[in-house]
């Protein structure tokens, strides 16, 4: 099973946009769990995690959380403004996947 992480100020903004990759996960049969979190509560959240997707309002904390990820072995990025503002759970689950099937790329 993999752990996918969407972090935002409060895990609150991305709550909906969980549940939209959960259903699309659980429709292609892919075996993840999907949780939003707090920023300040992403270190103690890291464990077993295969992916952390930023919330776009806080891509301004992306090289202070690519450093704890990095710390950690997780691949790190922010979620496409217009993928957000869409909740297009399809389309940030397959970036989330890509993330860990390729961490260099």
């Amino acid at each position: 099973m993999k752990k996918i992480i969407l972090c935002c100020m409060a895990g609150m903004s991305t709550s909906m946009l969980v549940a939209k990759m959960q259903r699309a996960a659980n429709e292609a049969k892919i075996d993840c769990e999907i949780h939003a979190v707090a920023a300040d509560q992403l270190k103690s959240n890291l464990d077993g995690a295969n992916a952390v997707l930023l919330g776009p309002q806080i891509s301004y904390k992306l090289s202070e959380i690519k450093q704890l990820c990095n710390e950690a072995k997780v691949p790190c990025d922010v979620i496409n403004m217009l993928d957000y503002g869409s909740m297009n759970g399809t389309k940030v689950l397959d970036f989330a996947i890509k993330m860990f099937l390729d961490p260099i790329g």
